[in-house]
């Protein structure tokens, strides 16, 4: 090898050796230089953290720069630009990983066609109605969203979407009726209550004050009932002390006894009482005290109480008998105005002098012209049998006032013989409005006598007339059991049996409506003519009640007759306002089945007297129930009928003895009556001032 080849290998040698030590030991020999390496690497690292995220925007934005110049471009001109369909529109998404690498993809505007929705005016009409029902539903979120540059993905349906808009606006809605439905009965509420106030009247104001001292415990009773115990007790004693002829103790007890009496006086109450009743009431508890210790003896005592009781029983019974014979008598009686009137409508009748022959004239007049209504089937017929002048006109007046076509209705009135100029003369004179009326005397009726009458013939029996008249006849049933009530002598007048001869009386009627002169009407009744009897003659209201007003109650079912007939819990109904089919009458034979029974009473064994006991019978399975607000009954005898019934009648009844033509009658329901009485007529203020 040449010399200056070795040379220059060994100096490549030495070069190579110097640029790579063959061990880094000489390093950690170095700690400076370590240190400088270490701070050198740490200084890099927090470069790279830093401009990492700068670097990543600017990869975004240069992705993403041709479609923001378009968007660009139809925001600041739309309608302008590229308006390239959105289903061929490719769109790059760029997001970040957990680890923070940048990751592209594509996709097509067709894969956001469901669920997204385009913030654009170039967008389909579909999407832009999708828009506008997602701001309705979301409100101003929604339209913050609006404002953006960007797709808005939505998970809704656009069918679900819809469903919730309508439910939202059905929901406002009913909260607005519901409010307007609260201001409405909110003001009913107070229009009531400012109407309540209005009407109050109260007419004690001035007198009760609850703070005084005489309104405390205002209904109590105790003291007068002490009182009237301590008398009880003092009479026993002053009888066994005049029996032992203990004589201080006696005079003792009787003063005591006249004191207290003296000291209630009339009283029904406390409050009543004389102001010295506690301090004789102290007195006589120290003188009975006194007689106690003297005269008490168990067994006197009590036989004493014994004979009290039997006694005051015993006047009791009288006073009961007393008491219903003077309101039977005053029942039956008939008052001074009514007989007054009766007279002068009867004189008007046969004098027909100056303004009274007018009258007939005009009625004979009418009467020709009305003579077809009284047998015309398509208007409504009305039966009235009555001997009371007064009475009957209340029926047709309150009948036509609520009618709704007063010219349909006809009445035909049967009288008496004694009250027919009467009767007669009144609705000459004072003829209703429009409806017709026909007045008949019974006497008229050849057909009604005794061979085809079973009643005629037992009225005009002697025995019946002695049974009326003769208070002790012991082949009556008076002797202690008897009801006052039957001997009344309305019994003995034919016209309260006429109603079982209601085609001998209308032979060319199919239907009509039978009404008690007790009764008044409130409500239009033409409604009864439509209602379908199914086959049945009579329809009426039953008025039983549990165990009342039931067959038992009217028929002797000790008899075998009455008991193999009739259902002793069969439902009774009422006479006073009745719908009789008349076509059906005749087919059934009612009449026949009437005079039947009426043989076999003829000894009054089946029923007494009366004429509700024969028509349960004669109708017996043959009559529908109607609505119990088309008669209401009782006010004639029961002072507790509820007041909101009698308001929603269609017809009240007086039935009972306390009529209301009559002093008996209860106050509180004779205004029905009274408010369709004419007052205006002459006769009547002269007949009742006259009694004032």
């Amino acid at each position: 090898m040449p010399p200056s080849s070795a040379a220059s290998a060994s100096s490549s040698a030495a070069a190579a050796a110097a640029a790579y030590p063959r061990s880094l030991l000489p390093l950690w020999r170095r700690p400076g230089l370590l240190a400088l390496l270490l701070i050198l690497l740490f200084f890099i690292s927090f470069q790279v953290v830093i401009h990492v995220p700068s670097a990543r925007s600017s990869v975004s934005r240069w992705l993403f720069a041709n479609h923001q110049t378009k968007h660009d471009v139809s925001a600041n001109c739309p309608g302008c630009g590229d308006l390239q369909d959105v289903s061929d529109a490719d769109k790059t998404i760029a997001y970040t990983d957990q680890h923070g690498r940048i990751k592209l993809f594509k996709v097509t505007a067709r894969e956001f066609a469901s669920s997204s929705i385009w913030k654009k005016p170039s967008l389909p009409r579909d999407s832009q109605q999708q828009k506008a029902a997602q701001e309705l539903l979301l409100g101003s979120e929604a339209t913050n969203l609006s404002n953006g540059n960007t797709l808005v993905t939505n998970s809704i349906d656009p069918i679900k979407l819809k469903r919730q808009v309508f439910r939202r606006k059905r929901k406002e809605q009913r909260t607005q009726e519901l409010l307007q439905m609260d201001k409405e009965i909110e003001l009913q509420m107070r229009t009531a209550a400012t109407n309540s106030s209005r009407n109050f009247d109260n007419k004690v104001r001035d007198s009760y004050n609850i703070w005084r001292q005489e309104f405390h415990h205002i209904n109590t009773d105790s003291t007068l009932r002490l009182m009237i115990d301590q008398i009880i007790m003092a009479k026993i004693y002053a009888t066994i002390a005049l029996s032992q002829k203990e004589s201080d103790l006696y005079a003792s007890l009787m003063k005591c006894i006249k004191e207290s009496q003296t000291a209630i006086g009339d009283a029904h109450m406390d409050n009543e009482l004389d102001s010295s009743a506690l301090e004789r009431a102290k007195a006589m508890g120290h003188v009975l005290s006194s007689a106690r210790d003297v005269l008490y003896n168990s067994d006197e005592v009590s036989r004493k109480l014994r004979a009290m009781l039997q006694s005051t029983e015993t006047n009791i019974d009288a006073v009961k008998k007393q008491n219903t014979f003077l309101v039977q008598h005053a029942a039956k009686t008939v008052p001074m105005p009514l007989h007054c009137l009766h007279m002068q409508l009867t004189t008007d009748y046969y004098s027909r002098d100056g303004l009274i022959k007018e009258h007939f004239h005009d009625a004979s007049l009418k009467e020709e012209d009305q003579q077809a209504k009284l047998e015309d089937r398509s208007l409504y017929h009305y039966a009235i049998f009555s001997d009371n002048v007064l009475a009957a006109s209340v029926v047709v007046r309150s009948t036509v006032a609520n009618a709704n076509e007063p010219e349909k209705h006809v009445f035909h009135i049967v009288t008496d013989r004694l009250n027919f100029a009467a009767m007669k003369m009144w609705f000459i004179s004072h003829p209703p409005r429009l409806a017709t009326v026909h007045v008949e005397n019974i006497e008229n009726f050849k057909w009604l006598n005794s061979s085809y009458c079973s009643v005629c013939r037992q009225l005009e029996s002697a025995r019946l007339k002695e049974y009326y008249f003769k208070a002790h006849d012991p082949s009556s049933l008076s002797d202690g059991n008897e009801n006052l009530k039957y001997r009344n002598p309305k019994y003995l007048s034919m016209l309260n049996h006429l109603r079982f001869y209601m085609p001998e009386i209308h032979p060319k009627l199919d239907k009509i409506l039978f009404l008690d002169d007790d009764v008044v009407v409130q409500k239009d009744l033409t409604p009864l003519w439509d209602i379908d009897l199914k086959g049945m003659v009579n329809g009426a209201v039953e008025t039983c009640k549990e165990s009342f007003h039931r067959f038992d109650t009217y028929l002797n079912f000790s008899h075998p007759k009455i008991s193999e007939n009739f259902d002793p819990r069969a439902c009774g109904w009422a006479f006073g306002m009745n719908m009789f089919d008349l076509e059906e009458w005749k087919k059934q034979n009612i009449t026949g089945i009437y005079h039947y029974w009426q043989d076999l009473n003829e000894d009054r064994k089946l029923w007494k007297l009366g004429t509700l006991p024969p028509g349960l019978i004669t109708f017996y399975n043959l009559t529908y129930p109607l609505n119990r607000t088309w008669h209401v009954l009782g006010l004639g005898y029961d002072p507790a009928v509820d007041l909101t019934e009698i308001e929603n009648a269609a017809v009240v009844h007086y039935n009972g003895n306390y009529k209301p033509w009559l002093d008996l009658a209860i106050s509180k329901y004779k205004p029905y009556w009274s408010k369709y009485v004419d007052l205006d007529n002459s006769h009547v203020q002269h007949c009742y001032t006259s009694k004032q």
